[in-house]
């Protein structure tokens, strides 16, 4: 009996190194890894977490958090990268990305759709010429996926603070109102009936301002009363972030900034509610480029860039025990 006991510890002790010190981000050691990459997309749906995008046509990386492996899936029909994607229905949507080459990347036409069951990416709904845009925003609520900001002209510029929805059982594209604030190279989230846009910058090659033009101020649009209002600044303004929603506050993790040559490892919480921001714990490695989730009690990210640009790009994965 002790030596079955023994056995089982000793098979069990890796899981129980990955629980880690509360309150503290962990690397989390996997069976395998994935493709190095950034300006891609890190994202839960039915149990598993996929990893999409990226510089290059990267194919899917899948990792099952019950057995601790990485595995691979089937590559897009193209190169896409900078944007953040949308589990809806099983499928994964991917609208508001872009494709091609620094600085010159062009947003995608159409919206990217991606079926984890079958393994397989179709084309779906084509996006409006005169709203088509990368770096931006998705979220969803209440069915619907809105799409704020974003830039139209790769690096060079065209930034915009447009505010959009779409139906993804209709197809229907419907122009909102304009946000405050034009940001790219963000993500946003949801926390109860706002949506809060957080980071990001006016990424302008044309004035050799790639990543100095950093956007402070915090947008939040009320689904309630259909307006948007600015809250306050942002304690360490940063663009390529990821963003969650945590209970009544939006996590916003990671970034790239003019200021620093490193990727910023600061994560930072903003409350609605109290418009007050709140450090978190520091990312184990900085990075920027990727995405940010939360599966069970715990967060997690993987991938992207650890240094501001686009390397060097990272494999591992980080997580973030939320238990009280």
């Amino acid at each position: 009996m002790k030596s079955q006991l023994f056995l089982f510890i000793l098979l069990t002790l890796p899981s129980l190194l990955l629980i880690g010190k509360k309150g503290e981000w962990l690397t989390v050691e996997t069976i395998g890894e994935p493709h190095a990459r950034h300006e891609c997309a890190f994202v839960e749906s039915g149990g598993k977490f996929y990893l999409l995008g990226g510089r290059r046509v990267q194919p899917v990386d899948i990792y099952d958090p019950g057995t601790g492996k990485w595995t691979m899936g089937a590559k897009p029909p193209m190169e896409l990268h900078h944007f953040q994607p949308v589990p809806y229905q099983g499928k994964i949507y991917m609208l508001g990305a872009m494709t091609g080459k620094f600085p010159d990347e062009t947003p995608i036409g159409h919206i990217l759709i991606y079926d984890p069951a079958t393994d397989q990416w179709e084309k779906g709904d084509k996006i409006p010429r005169n709203r088509r845009r990368g770096g931006a925003g998705a979220v969803l609520h209440e069915g619907k996926i809105y799409l704020v900001g974003g830039i139209q002209r790769g690096h060079q510029g065209g930034y915009v603070n447009w505010f959009d929805v779409y139906d993804p059982e209709t197809g229907a594209w419907e122009v909102l109102p304009d946000a405050p604030h034009a940001r790219d190279h963000f993500a946003a989230a949801i926390v109860g009936q706002q949506l809060v846009a957080a980071g990001g910058r006016t990424t302008s090659l044309e004035t050799k301002q790639v990543f100095q033009l950093t956007v402070a101020p915090t947008d939040v649009y009320d689904f309630e009363t259909g307006q948007w209002t600015v809250g306050a600044d942002i304690p360490t303004p940063r663009a390529g972030t990821m963003a969650v929603g945590v209970d009544s506050s939006v996590v916003v993790v990671g970034g790239e900034s003019g200021e620093q040559k490193v990727a910023h490892d600061e994560v930072e919480a903003y409350d609605p509610l109290k418009n007050a921001w709140k450090a978190w714990p520091s990312l184990v490695r900085g990075r920027h480029g990727a995405g940010v989730f939360q599966y069970g009690m715990s967060l997690y990210v993987c991938s992207g860039s650890g240094n501001r640009g686009g390397s060097p790009e990272l494999t591992t994965m980080e997580r973030l025990d939320l238990t009280p």
